[in-house]
Parts: structure tokens; C-alpha cells; sequence
């Protein structure tokens, strides 16, 4: 896709706020030729071929590393050899993307989104069109985001790929799509969609607004956006929701929020979002909502329980013994009564070999990664624990953590479990029960003030909207569903009326 002037009859948004300069045709067609090579630094892949038309000598000229040269052959070079006598170039070039312009230093910058460029000696006017050599991989299901049913579509690393499967499953005219242009040497192409009708317009505003002020070389990944876009970048909470599936980011679209793609990645932005979007999949809807609500409390459980199981276990053994059942006192006991170190450091060694080996499993290859993962787990606990580092039933409170952190569908937010769950072991060991009390209750706090885009991190607990509710800890059934939630910030709240009126008959 190449990305001209105008998309739809509206201007492409360039970020950087400079003007463009225009350079004119040189009069002689080796001047021009001088000065793109010049301009591409003289590179081998940048390639020329000599064209005549009605005797006029021209050049076509182009990047052999991201022009197709099929495309070129099926959009001009056959059809100039076929060409009538009554034929103008306009009409002799097949290509759907045409643009005719008269500065050489756009026609650098097209010649890098895959454009032709041709010209002819004498003339005013280079032709741009479109040859982009289009490598796509199948949008397979992410691997990051699996389901048990349902679409298993996933988005690759090209945006006009990605959007077609957005607009496939979307087929409404009020679906927008916005592009914008970030990095001064990267050119990295962006798309902003969303329902116009559903998403408040202020907000559309504020998103391109923070778009806009992004002002750096280079766009390498999702992250380098979402540092810039996010209400509070310090807060080891996740302010933006990524997904790789098609059929959660028409979910989130269809309740009013806004979506951010940009080229060169799989990953797509949703804004705004709140916390308990972190907890939700398409499986959640895919199954009966029984089903589907005790699954989401399980992962709800599981974040709070990735958090506080260490250092629940720490402020027992140094703190509260007294609570320990008389039978399993013994247990205990005589698993930590010859272990040199306290619980502290035991929980820490033994969390930084879990992080260790999760990293080692996704930097190596697939096959070994299984293996260190499972293998390397086994040796080490088994020696640790014959070697009197580590107590056993401390490996079997650090193996739970890991096997609930594993049930968070958001990898954002398994990396939140990751940062906080060292200052709750270092207050349990401080001070017991309280200390883990006053590192939630600020971790609560701390919640209670996030906001993305301008929506209560918290919402529908804090502030309580009951309406929400009915999709938060829990899913009621599709049919109750009826209005979008309010943190969407959305136009028209009604989603639907009532869906079960066979019923009544």
C-alpha cells in the first residue's frame, strides 16, 4: 500500500511538523536521474530501464528490493508496448494508485513505499504508481492468544492486510480509519479506527492529538507508542490493551473504543481501556456463561493470588506461626529448621530461577525451550532442596505463583505481577500481615487513581456503575448485555433490545 497525499479525499497527517520542500525537474533527464541516485546514496538494488513513448525518451526507475517487477511488467511495460496511438500515459499506466507530481524529493519518498517513478526528458511531471512487493504470512491464530473456539485469524505485520480483515468482519460505513506518518527516518505508517457513530469524538481528538505530539527518529514497536500515549507511564499498570485478534478488536471497536495499528507489526493498540479488560478472552462469550464466569474469576483470582502467596507464606513463617494447623506445624517445621537463610531470600532466589528459565524457554529455539523449561526446573528445585538452600514446601509456593501468573490471558499485566510482587514480600517480611496489608491498600490507591484516556482505571468498581457490573468479575448471559460499558466512553450506549422475545409466545 503505498501512502500518497490523500486517503479518501483527506489530507495524510506527517508528523514532525515541518513543511515539505518541493524540488522541481531538472530540464535534463540526466540531472534528475543524478539526483535521486544521489539521493539513495548511489545504492545497487536502485534500478533503471530506458522507455520511449511517441519519441520521447524517458526513464523508469525503482527500488528492486520492494518493487515488484511482475507488477511493473503486468501495470507498464506491457501495456507501452501495446499502446495505441490515440493513448495518453495516464491512461497507458494500469495501476489503481496513479499519482502525477512535480517534485523529485516526493518522488524519493514514494520510491520508498514501493512507487515507480517515471519521467521524460523535457517534462515537468514525474508518475507515480504503485509496485509494492507485497511478502505476506497467513494470518494464522497469535500464539500469544489461543482459543478453544471460535475465529482463529490472527493479525500479521502488514497494515493493509490487517485492516482488510478488520473491514471483512466490520461492514459498516461508519468504520474510520485515520493514517498518520511517525518517525523522522523510520516513515513508520499508522492507522487510527474506530466506529464514528460510537466513539466520542473528544476522545477520537485527544488520541490523534497525542499521536501527533509524538516527536522521535524512529518507530521500532508497539511499545515506543504506548510510552507515549499513556496517562501514566511510571505505574507498573498497563494503560493500553494489545491484542493479535481480529474478532476481540471488532469487540472492543463495537463498544466505542478506539484502535491504533501501525506497519511492521501483529500487535494492535486499544484505547481506553480498564482493568478487568486485562482478565477477559473471546473465549469468555465463545462458551455458556456459567462456564465463562467461573473461568474469569479463576484469573482474577489468580493475579491476586500470584501477588500475595509468597508473602502470605513469608509473614507466616517469620510473623504469625501461631496460625499454622497443629498438624502441618510439624511440616513446616522441619522443612525450614536447617535452611540457612530466611524466607526472604529464599522467595527471591527462587522467583529470579523462575524468571530465568521463563526467559530462557522463549529466547531459545522451540524444541529446547521445552526441554530447559521442564527439565531445568526439575534439576534445579530437586538440588536446591538436597542441598538445604531452599525449604520444599517454599518450591511449592513459588511453583504456584508461576502456574497462576501462566493463567493471565495479558501479558502486560504478567509483567505487573512480576514488578509488584517483590515490594509485598519485602513488606510481608518487615511487618507481617500488615506489612502486606499497607502494600496492597497503596496498591489499591494507586488504582483507584489510574485513568486511560480520561476512564476510571477501576470502572465499574470505583466509581460503581451496577450496569457494568454484569461484564466485570463475572458474564451475563449475551441477551442482558444491553448497553456499552461507560468506560468506553461511547456516543450511543444502547447495544441492544431485548433478544429473547420467542419466549414470550
Amino acid at each position: 500500500m503505498s501512502f500518497f497525499k490523500k486517503y479518501n479525499g483527506k489530507p495524510l497527517k506527517t508528523m514532525g511538523n515541518q513543511e515539505k520542500e518541493v524540488k522541481p525537474l531538472f530540464p535534463l533527464i540526466e540531472d534528475n536521474i543524478d539526483y535521486i541516485c544521489k539521493a539513495f546514496y548511489n545504492t545497487d538494488d536502485l534500478k533503471m530501464r530506458q522507455v520511449t513513448f511517441r519519441g520521447k525518451q524517458g526513464k523508469l526507475i525503482y527500488l528492486d528490493t520492494i518493487a515488484d517487477t511482475k507488477e511493473i511488467q503486468r501495470s507498464f511495460l506491457i501495456p507501452l508496448s501495446e499502446a495505441g496511438e490515440s493513448q495518453s500515459i495516464e491512461e497507458l499506466i494500469t495501476s489503481v494508485e496513479l499519482h502525477i507530481s512535480a517534485s523529485l524529493k516526493e518522488a524519493v519518498s514514494q520510491m520508498l513505499s514501493g512507487c515507480c517513478a517515471l519521467f521524460f526528458e523535457g517534462g515537468t511531471e514525474i508518475y507515480l504508481f504503485n509496485t509494492l512487493q507485497v511478502n505476506v504470512r497467513t494470518p494464522d491464530e497469535p500464539e500469544n492468544e489461543k482459543v478453544v473456539r471460535g475465529s482463529h485469524e490472527g493479525f500479521v505485520e502488514k497494515l493493509n492486510v490487517n485492516l482488510n480483515l478488520v473491514r471483512e468482519r466490520i461492514k459498516n460505513r461508519q468504520l474510520t480509519i485515520r493514517y498518520f506518518e511517525l518517525g523522522w527516518e523510520s516513515k513508520t505508517n499508522l492507522a487510527v479506527i474506530y466506529i464514528s457513530d460510537l466513539a466520542d469524538p473528544s476522545l477520537v481528538e485527544e488520541v490523534q492529538k497525542r499521536i501527533e505530539s509524538i516527536s522521535t527518529d524512529m518507530v521500532f514497536s508497539p511499545g515506543y507508542i504506548e510510552e507515549c500515549l499513556e496517562d501514566s507511564p511510571f505505574s507498573p499498570f498497563p494503560q493500553i490493551l494489545f491484542t493479535e485478534r481480529p474478532d476481540r478488536l471488532e469487540a472492543h471497536l463495537m463498544e466505542g473504543r478506539i484502535a491504533v495499528m501501525s506497519e511492521g507489526t501483529s500487535d494492535v493498540s486499544i484505547v481506553p481501556v480498564s482493568f478487568f479488560a486485562f482478565f477477559q478472552t473471546p473465549d469468555d462469550f465463545n462458551i455458556r456463561f456459567y462456564a465463562g464466569s467461573v473461568f474469569r474469576l479463576l484469573r482474577l483470582f489468580s493475579f491476586w493470588g500470584a501477588l500475595t502467596l509468597p508473602p502470605i507464606y513469608i509473614a507466616v513463617v517469620g510473623f504469625h506461626y501461631e496460625i499454622i494447623p497443629q498438624d502441618v506445624v510439624t511440616i513446616v517445621k522441619s522443612s525450614i529448621e536447617n535452611i540457612p537463610f530466611p524466607p526472604l531470600i529464599e522467595a527471591i532466589v527462587m522467583a529470579i530461577t523462575i524468571e530465568l528459565i521463563r526467559e530462557a524457554g522463549i529466547r531459545l529455539p522451540t524444541p529446547i525451550g521445552q526441554t530447559i523449561g521442564i527439565v531445568g526446573g526439575l534439576i534445579i528445585g530437586d538440588a536446591v532442596v538436597n542441598a538445604g538452600i531452599v525449604s520444599n514446601v517454599m518450591i511449592i509456593v513459588i511453583a504456584l505463583t508461576a502456574i497462576m501468573s501462566f493463567t493471565i490471558p495479558s501479558y502486560e499485566m504478567g509483567n505487573t505481577i512480576r514488578i509488584l510482587s517483590l515490594p509485598i514480600m519485602i513488606g510481608a517480611a518487615t511487618l507481617g500481615f500488615v506489612g502486606i496489608v499497607f502494600s496492597l491498600m497503596i496498591i489499591i490507591m494507586h488504582m483507584c487513581k489510574l485513568e486511560s484516556f480520561g476512564s476510571p482505571y477501576l470502572s465499574p468498581v470505583a466509581p460503581v456503575h451496577f450496569k457494568d457490573l454484569k461484564d466485570s468479575f463475572v458474564r451475563f448471559p449475551v441477551w442482558l448485555l444491553n448497553s456499552r460499558p461507560k468506560n468506553a466512553q461511547a456516543q450511543n450506549t444502547l447495544k441492544q433490545k431485548a433478544s429473547r422475545e420467542w419466549k414470550k409466545e
